[in-house]
């Protein structure tokens, strides 16, 4: 399946991007200790197929541990629907929370378990 661009916002509308990438087969949940409390279903993008279209004024950004990744939150309603950070070659991705994106059925996906809490 080729990629398809989907819209991402956060709860209140105020962030909003588009995000390129194929139907998953699978979403990511990661057991660190942010992603674990917030919930987060994951699919990794590379940065060049993530576009803000509106709110870049309404982030603020969160950092925690290594303070390699960037944890944008909106300030108006508190979703975290993305985060910036690298792959392991140093390339900018984007950690895409696929339960903030238009027409993914989260539930029907299955899910794997990434065990960022030792990394």
């Amino acid at each position: 399946m080729a990629p398809k661009t989907h819209i991402g916002s956060c709860h209140c509308g105020a962030v909003r991007y588009e995000v390129m990438f194929e139907w998953p087969a699978k979403a990511i949940a990661c057991n660190c200790s942010i992603c674990l409390r917030a919930g987060w279903l994951l699919v990794f993008v590379p940065q060049t197929a993530f576009r803000l279209i509106t709110g870049e004024d309404a982030l603020t950004d969160y950092q925690f541990g290594t303070k390699k990744s960037h944890h944008p939150f909106c300030k108006t309603c508190g979703v975290r629907s993305f985060s910036r950070g690298t792959d392991e070659t140093g390339n900018g991705r984007v950690a895409v929370n696929l339960r903030c994106v238009a027409g993914v059925d989260t539930i029907k996906l299955p899910v794997e378990v990434s065990d960022g809490a030792s990394r």
